[in-house]
């Protein structure tokens, strides 16, 4: 018997993840698109990733977002024009530039959480004790796979 094709076999689990991501892409676009300053996708991604790594240098920064120097310094410019980055002197070199959130930047992203929160309680309310309870589950241990590879 193909695996695959059980109720809970790999094929039928990605569907569902799939799926689960897009409904999650559009709840959580709707959140940004609802901020007073909205920023794009690839902003929201540069001001998360610099929360979750403070004091990346431009090439690190390129490098968690897949992306080139050149544009991740485009979109720099951006969000420190909107007072959302700071660009300090490295202390490792001075031909180096920190890139650190700003406190509005922190307060964006703050602001942004909550409100993917919030549309995420909503929905979350819905569901059973018993089934939150084995959502948390899986979601633990699917992220413990996932950082494992």
């Amino acid at each position: 018997m193909n695996r695959s094709s059980e109720p809970h076999g790999t094929d039928t689990v990605a569907a569902a993840v799939t799926e689960t991501a897009e409904l999650l892409e559009i709840m959580f676009e709707r959140a940004r698109e609802a901020s007073p300053r909205p920023l794009s996708t690839s902003q929201v991604r540069a001001v998360v990733a610099l929360d979750h790594h403070d004091g990346l240098n431009l090439r690190a920064l390129a490098e968690v977002l897949g992306s080139t120097p050149p544009l991740v310094s485009r979109l720099c410019d951006r969000l420190e024009a909107v007072g959302f980055l700071e660009r300090l002197p490295s202390s490792a070199s001075r031909r180096e530039i920190t890139l650190r959130l700003s406190d509005r930047g922190r307060a964006y992203l703050q602001d942004l959480r909550a409100r993917r929160r919030e549309s995420l309680h909503a929905v979350l309310a819905k569901l059973t004790p018993e089934t939150r309870a084995a959502l948390t589950t899986g979601l633990q241990e699917f992220r413990e796979a996932a950082a494992g590879d």
